[in-house]
């Protein structure tokens, strides 16, 4: 019996990437599916860094296929390959940087700033490249959080280079001025400060650029709206009413400038006393799932509250390095895959794929 390629792409039909909850065929993750005789090759690739997902993707798609008849050698290759995906319109791109996700919360005290650290070092432990900008000029946390001292380099007096910390690249105004030094600058000051931090550093083929944004909806974040580039943004909020009521206005910013909600955070959801293990919702329960459901968007993780996470943070090795086994290390890489399996089923930025038209008088 002969197989023939139908044969092979219906049968990868019921093959379901976890991630996506779609099989590898409507998804489109089927690349190739070659024959040659009874030997069958078949090339997959996913939209979204996979280090730990490609071999259980690859061992599924292996396992369907050797119960077709007529193969008699198989072989199945699984990759990632992430895009740049579409902005808001009339928005230049950052040179060496591929998709810009914005991590807000509108609100202070809520860890934002913690939680964009790990969302980065999620995204790269599952093999992207990616950067973080540190957008709070006025109290800027990535620093300490990422464990990097002193300043960034210029090789030209026009532009920086990023600093590194756990294998991220990383910019922020904390590396240029001393920690108990004050930003006292009005709002102009402070955009063009975040415009250039974006624009000037040299970004190397980033595929996720984070940016840590300060409470709030003023300046910083209309600038953001405005003039960056953002393919998508993630709130963080607490259970309780009164982060709930702030998360939401930064919601409706993203959403009023054409920015899409890739989903919700919920930090401290539930405290685990570090004793006896005993779970207590201190602040509340449900708050995120129904601005959700308020807001037709996804909780993308509930984090406990939990005293190591912030002792990692503060110490400069957040729990996706310091602890990579632990329960909150797993929570942050499944929100990682998920903004990141969100992003590629966006559209693709095709700017770069067009020529440039010029229209002469011959």
């Amino acid at each position: 019996m002969t197989i023939t390629q139908d044969q092979v792409r219906d049968a990868l039909r019921s093959v379901i990437d976890p991630n996506t909850g779609k099989d590898l065929v409507s998804s489109k993750s089927v690349t190739s599916i070659k024959l040659d005789g009874a030997n069958v090759t078949v090339d997959a690739t996913l939209g979204y860094p996979s280090r730990t997902q490609r071999e259980p993707i690859r061992l599924a798609i292996h396992t369907c296929l050797s119960a077709l008849p007529g193969i008699a050698g198989l072989e199945v290759n699984v990759v990632s390959r992430i895009d740049a995906h579409s902005v808001q319109r009339g928005v230049k791109l950052v040179p060496g940087v591929k998709n810009i996700i914005a991590v807000a919360s509108a609100k202070g005290g809520v860890g934002k700033s913690t939680t964009a650290t790990n969302l980065a070092l999620a995204l790269a432990d599952e093999g992207a490249t990616v950067g973080i900008l540190d957008a709070d000029i006025y109290g800027p946390s990535q620093p300490m959080m990422l464990g990097i001292t002193g300043r960034p380099e210029s090789n030209d007096g026009k532009s920086i280079e990023p600093m590194m910390g756990h294998g991220i690249q990383a910019i922020s105004i904390g590396f240029m001025i001393d920690t108990d030094t004050p930003m006292v600058w009005r709002g102009p000051m402070v955009t063009q400060a975040l415009e250039q931090l974006l624009n000037q550093t040299n970004w190397r083929d980033v595929d996720y650029l984070i940016v840590d944004l300060p409470p709030g909806t003023g300046d910083i974040q209309l600038t953001l709206a405005q003039k960056v580039p953002v393919t998508g943004a993630v709130i963080v909020t607490t259970p309780q009413d009164i982060a709930l009521i702030d998360a939401r206005k930064g919601l409706k910013m993203f959403e009023k400038v054409g920015v899409p909600i890739l989903g919700i955070v919920e930090n401290m959801s539930m405290h685990v006393c570090s004793n006896c293990g005993h779970q207590e919702a201190i602040f509340g329960t449900g708050g995120a799932e129904k601005m959700c459901q308020d807001y037709g968007t996804e909780l993308l993780g509930q984090l406990p509250l939990d005293m190591s996470i912030r002792q990692r943070a503060d110490s400069g090795n957040p729990t996706v390095v310091a602890d990579p086994q632990s329960a909150a290390a797993e929570i942050y890489r499944k929100i990682g895959r998920r903004v990141a399996v969100k992003l590629a089923e966006r559209a693709k930025d095709m700017s770069s794929k067009f020529p440039n038209i010029v229209v002469q008088n011959t």
